[in-house]
């Protein structure tokens, strides 16, 4: 469900005005500029020859400005890091301007900076632009300092919450194995047991 809509009953293209979604495979053409790659997002809303508009010219710069990424604008995506791929795949969706953004582990191949950076990224946004964001990890000591909100699974369902509530129902604690990392409540993270 979406927007109290069956997923199954949206159009494409407006699902595509609804629901921006960045994977963790590789783009299609590398050769794209970044500024190209951002206005692909625009897409749902172009007419067949993917003519843009002001409107479209327009959000595309706002989302080059938001993410920060203006300096890189002009280089080809073959030519960045994959941080900054990233940012640039996160811009793409913020262009294409839906009230929700769906990312896939979007800290995959990055280094601990690089992967905080992404996420307090994402949680500036979503207080900036006013968009709900729900992305997948396994990076939960990040998470838990930057969500509002986490959705903890494991083998017998979930557990939905704020992560302090999460931290006292314990909800971290059944994720792994006790015999090799131990949660610790008081500090909200995992511990390597000795």
């Amino acid at each position: 469900m979406l927007s109290n809509k069956n997923l199954t009953s949206y159009k494409p293209i407006e699902l595509a005005s609804q629901l921006s979604i960045v994977l963790t495979e590789q783009i299609a053409s590398k050769n794209l500029t970044v500024q190209e790659l951002v206005a692909l997002g625009r897409q749902p809303y172009t007419n067949w020859v993917g003519k843009m508009t002001e409107e479209d010219i327009e959000k595309t710069k706002k989302a080059i400005e938001v993410t920060h990424i203006s300096d890189l604008k002009n280089k080809r995506c073959f030519e960045l890091s994959d941080g900054q791929l990233q940012k640039v795949l996160i811009a793409r969706a913020i262009a294409q301007d839906t009230p929700f953004i769906m990312l896939d582990e979007p800290t995959t191949h990055l280094d601990v900076y690089h992967k905080a950076y992404i996420l307090k990224l994402l949680k500036r946004l979503s207080f900036e632009t006013k968009k709900t964001i729900l992305f997948s990890t396994h990076e939960i000591d990040f998470a838990i300092q930057l969500c509002d909100k986490m959705i903890v699974m494991n083998k017998s369902g979930f557990e939905f919450g704020r992560p302090k509530e999460l931290i006292q129902c314990r909800a971290f604690s059944s994720l792994f194995p006790e015999d090799l990392i131990l949660f610790d409540n008081e500090s909200g993270r995992y511990k390597v047991r000795n």
